[in-house]
């Protein structure tokens, strides 16, 4: 983002916290994610080695086919995200929590269970399936949504609404998977009694192409529990609730898998119906936020820092990009780069009203929070209309609108 005055740093006022350095926190856990990552292929490529061929071919196989469709899961999760995006930083986080220090913990957990609890009582079939449905899911639940708990904990501004819920659930649910398709290919590779090329390619199909949202529709419960927990007050039990919701699809899905063919389309069928459930949160959230962007924000027209046109242009993701064309055409990257902060300090600040009025922060927080998002919007406007080669009435303002192509600053703001 550019800078569009002196002592203002815009993403720091968007994300809520002081201007400089992010919290090490976040970069901590970020460089902790990573080393459970190495530590968790490590211990794939041993079982690659062991596994009576002694290669490492099983791995160098298994690696790429499960980073292939990452790259476009996670541009179909940002997609979700435009709106009010995360903090990029938070969202590469929880990624790295959840295909390091999550897949990591619950592979050990898991198997320290399957071997020294389930087998020995029940025998290996019916150890393996006990395990797989009750065992597996609360453990590996627990450590997806151990990041959430922790978002809430250090980074409760963040979360605004389902929606912020569920692009971080799907982050950590995405890199679980990644995680542990790994080991579900080595294992189709590496298998004696099958075809090795011929079960990888089925496993390939259902784990890599069908069911690559599962995880994240399983933690996105945990999500939104975390989410409301985050925005209403003395509401911790929604966090629970969202836990035990996700441990008992998870767990629904790997019981039902036993059950053959029919078993499997049930799980699939399920699995769909609570992504068409989870967008249709989401497309109802965005009518939320622009509801309340129409309902907080016209009490600052009189002061110059929106108008109804801004109003219209703020409703829509399609009006929104246009404007950010709009601004890159007639003023060129800065003025493109003013545009977008001004429309994201918008929705935070409306956002930030809403946090008030449920409690969740004080009237002197709720102050200083507006202060800076005004102060942001208003130098983001001038920056916006000083880089435009010829004065040219925004695409959005209808002719003869009061303020259509025109910027005024409340006294005391910087212009």
């Amino acid at each position: 983002m550019a800078t569009p005055g002196p002592g203002l740093d815009p993403r720091a006022v968007i994300e809520g916290r002081p201007p400089g350095r992010r919290p090490p926190g976040v970069i901590i856990g970020i460089a902790a994610g990573l080393a459970c990552a190495l530590i968790a292929l490590g211990i794939d490529l041993l079982q690659s080695v062991e596994s009576g061929r002694h290669s490492v071919v099983p791995f160098l196989v298994a690696l790429p086919l499960a980073l292939l469709p990452v790259p476009l899961l996670v541009a179909v999760v940002l997609l979700l995200d435009r709106l009010e995006p995360e903090p990029r930083g938070n969202l590469v986080f929880a990624f790295a929590w959840g295909a390091g220090i999550a897949a990591l913990l619950a592979a050990v957990i898991n198997t320290a269970g399957l071997l020294f609890i389930t087998q020995p009582d029940l025998g290996k079939s019916t150890g393996e399936y006990i395990s797989a449905t009750f065992g597996a899911p609360v453990v590996e639940e627990t450590l997806k949504g151990l990041v959430l708990v922790w978002l809430v904990w250090r980074r409760r501004p963040e979360f605004d609404g389902p929606t912020d819920g569920i692009i971080y659930a799907a982050m950590v649910g995405l890199g679980f998977a990644m995680m542990e398709n790994i080991g579900y290919y080595i294992d189709a590779l590496v298998r004696p009694q099958v075809g090795g090329a011929q079960l990888l390619g089925v496993t390939f199909v259902f784990r890599g192409l069908l069911s690559p949202f599962a995880h994240p529709a399983f933690t996105a419960m945990t999500g939104i529990g975390a989410a409301y927990a985050a925005t209403h007050r003395r509401s911790g039990w929604a966090l629970a609730a969202g836990l035990a919701g996700a441990m008992i699809l998870h767990g629904l899905w790997n019981g039902l898998t036993a059950f053959g063919l029919a078993g499997i389309a049930i799980a699939y069928a399920l699995v769909m119906c609570v992504l068409v459930v989870l967008m249709a949160v989401v497309v109802a959230d965005r009518r939320r936020i622009v509801r309340l962007i129409w309902r907080c924000l016209p009490a600052y027209e009189q002061a110059g820092v929106i108008t109804q046109a801004d109003l219209r242009m703020l409703s829509t993701l399609r009006s929104r990009r246009e404007a950010r064309r709009w601004a890159r055409a007639t003023g060129g990257r800065p003025a493109a780069a003013a545009m977008t902060d001004y429309q994201l300090a918008a929705t935070e600040l409306a956002l930030a009203h809403q946090r008030a009025e449920r409690g969740v922060i004080s009237a002197a927080q709720f102050a200083e929070r507006s202060r800076g998002l005004l102060a942001l919007m208003v130098a983001a406007r001038n920056v916006c209309f000083a880089h435009q080669r010829q004065p040219r009435t925004p695409p959005w303002a209808y002719p003869g609108e009061p303020g259509a192509g025109r910027h005024r600053y409340p006294p005391g703001m910087p212009g």
